[in-house]
C-alpha cells in the first residue's frame, strides 16, 4: 500500500519499461500497432496535464494497417506505429485512478475522449493498468515505467 497519495508521486517525466497484454485466460498476446516493447515516454505536469508518445520499435516491419484498425474500449488507436495524445488529468487517490481528456491526438477520433487507468507509483516505478480489446479479446494492459525526471 503507497504511503503518499498518487496525486503527490504522479506527477514527472516517465519513460516505459515493459506493455504486457494478458487475455481472460491467463495468455500473452501481441498487440500488432505497436508491438510488445514500444518506446514510450508519458509526462504528467503538477498543473493537471499530460502528454504521452508511443512508438513501435521497430517501424521498418509495417504495422497491419491492410484492415481498418479500431481502438478498443479506454484506448486509442495508433497509426503507422505511431501513437501521440496530450490533454488533462485528474486523480481519484481514493480509487487510485487517472482519467485522462484528450485535448488532442494522432487519431482525431479520439480527440475529447476521456480513458480512465488504475495507476500506482512505487518509489521510481509507475504502473498503469488498463482493461481494454485487442483483436477481439478482452485483455488487461500493464505498462510498468521508471522515473526519468
Amino acid at each position: 500500500m503507497p504511503t503518499q497519495p498518487l496525486s503527490t508521486t504522479l506527477p514527472g517525466t516517465w519513460e516505459l519499461l515493459s506493455r504486457i497484454d494478458v487475455t481472460a485466460s491467463g495468455e500473452r498476446l501481441e498487440e500488432p500497432s505497436l508491438g510488445s516493447d514500444p518506446i514510450a515516454l508519458v509526462v504528467f505536469d503538477r498543473g493537471g496535464r499530460f502528454a504521452a508518445q508511443f512508438m513501435k520499435r521497430d517501424r521498418s516491419v509495417p504495422s497491419p494497417e491492410a484492415a481498418p484498425q479500431t481502438s478498443g474500449p479506454n484506448n486509442s488507436r495508433a497509426q503507422g506505429g505511431y501513437d501521440a495524445y496530450f490533454g488533462t488529468y485528474s486523480i481519484n487517490d481514493r480509487d487510485g485512478t487517472v482519467t485522462t481528456t484528450l485535448l488532442a491526438a494522432l487519431s482525431p477520433e479520439n480527440v475529447g475522449q476521456q480513458y480512465i487507468r488504475g495507476m500506482a507509483v512505487d518509489g521510481d516505478t509507475l504502473t498503469i493498468t488498463v482493461k481494454t480489446t485487442s483483436q477481439g479479446q478482452s485483455i488487461m494492459r500493464t505498462l510498468t515505467w521508471k522515473r526519468v525526471a
